[in-house]
């Protein structure tokens, strides 16, 4: 399925053009950010799946619940069931056991004050019975281990261990919202409403490629001055972690044809665009120059480290239009600058409610330098001793060592105000498990 076009979209300059700070050659990262969540339309195609292919997929719709769940009063426990009002307050109550309720199997009759009913947990509460008192807590009179217990006083509450129909979901009432990205519980929440199909949205199709004359993919001989391209395997794995389809490209030369033939198939068979590579002043990067002839695009200087140059916007070639991410060539400042502008951007495009990453705060271990005017996202390591979190950058912080995000679990947010950091300071950092 191709994408379909979107009316009604902004263009980049409407939204830039009543910004009195606009400054592309120093872009801060909230104003950059800010202004692409302005510019991008979900995609509006929705399709059916069954139930055990939602995994991971973007719900398209409420989902109401048809039923209260549970469906009936039913135990929590494994006990005996009773009517609250037999208590008796500053003494043991003895209650004869007048029959058994079983998980899908209730007790057929009705039990009469004074009386108690064997439960099981997930048994229907017997009519009249609000109360269970779970099996270890009752005590059994000698020489009638089945016709009679004792509840000592104190032992339980009155309505303890039941369970209320629509206690969890009342039938009529919001039961997932859409736009959530669907886990294994809501899966078993779905189920639990006897629900086996719901919509979802389509999956975003992705197309991206590495640019440079240099670039040589794994299994190529490796010429001197060339490297192999690492782009393209970090971006298909961040890609894949979002559950988008997957258009890879290979590697496009610095050649003008070449690069446009590239842009208009991926615009044309992709909901978005990423190329790593070719979006810096130099005399070989064509990239500008397509993006004049094929789309709407602005090319920022983002006030942060690494990672400063990016290109973004919409291009447009046989009637379709696709998201453009042009993210820088060195490896470390791929990464970042896709989750912290590229990864929020396309989980907008599929519809998904998108917050933003989860900071925690730590002690910086050591000292941290830092110069104002720029935000700045150091890879570090983060570890825990005595229930205290500290964390240290990585040895190497080169936007082209690849090896520090390896070795790195987490990332040090340092703001773009804030000065240099002291050992002892708290410092605010995002953890990569569940990101990368």
């Amino acid at each position: 399925m191709k994408p379909s076009s979107r009316p009604h979209q902004p263009s980049l300059s409407s939204l830039t053009s009543c910004l009195s700070d606009y400054d592309p050659q120093a872009m801060p990262v909230a104003q950059a950010q800010a202004i692409i969540h302005a510019f991008i339309t979900p995609v509006g195609a929705i399709e059916k799946v069954a139930l055990r292919s939602a995994l991971d997929r973007v719900l398209a719709s409420d989902i109401i619940s048809p039923i209260d769940v549970p469906a009936h009063d039913n135990s929590a426990m494994d006990g005996y069931a009773f009517n609250s009002a037999d208590l008796r307050q500053d003494s043991d109550t003895i209650l004869n056991v007048a029959g058994t309720s079983h998980a899908g199997r209730a007790h057929e009759g009705t039990a009469s004050r004074g009386e108690a009913i064997r439960i099981m947990t997930g048994a229907l509460m017997p009519a009249g019975l609000d109360t269970v008192i779970p099996q270890e807590f009752v005590q059994i009179p000698a020489g009638s281990p089945a016709g009679s217990i004792i509840i000592p006083a104190g032992a339980v509450k009155a309505g303890a261990n039941r369970r209320l129909a629509g206690e969890d979901l009342k039938a009529g009432t919001p039961a997932i919202g859409k736009g959530r990205i669907l886990r294994p519980a809501d899966l078993g929440l779905l189920a639990s409403l006897g629900i086996a199909e719901i919509s979802v949205r389509r999956r975003l199709r992705v197309a991206f490629f590495s640019t440079g004359d240099e670039l040589r993919s794994v299994g190529e001989i490796l010429e001197p001055g060339c490297v192999y391209d690492s782009n393209r395997y970090t971006l298909y794995g961040m890609l894949q972690r979002l559950g988008c389809d997957i258009i890879d490209m290979g590697v496009v030369g610095d050649d003008p044809q070449a690069l446009e033939a590239a842009f208009r198939s991926a615009c044309e068979n992709a909901d978005a665009i990423i190329t790593s590579g070719g979006v810096s002043v130099g005399d070989a990067d064509h990239t500008k120059q397509m993006m004049a002839q094929l789309g709407d695009v602005a090319f920022w200087k983002i006030g942060m480290r690494p990672g400063r140059p990016l290109a973004f916007g919409r291009i447009a070639s046989g009637g379709k239009q696709a998201l453009f991410f042009g993210l820088p060539g060195n490896p470390v400042a791929v990464m970042v600058s896709f989750y912290f502008f590229a990864r929020t951007a396309l989980l907008q495009m599929m519809g998904a409610q998108a917050s933003a990453l989860p900071l925690m705060r730590a002690t910086a271990a050591v000292a941290i330098r830092k110069r104002p005017g720029r935000t700045e996202y150091q890879r570090g390591i983060l570890s825990t001793s005595d229930g205290q979190w500290s964390v240290r950058p990585t040895a190497a912080q080169g936007s082209g060592i690849l090896r520090s995000m390896a070795e790195a679990n987490c990332m040090i947010v340092l703001a773009h105000d804030q000065t240099d950091v002291a050992s002892g300071d708290q410092v605010e950092v995002i953890l990569f498990d569940g990101l990368i």
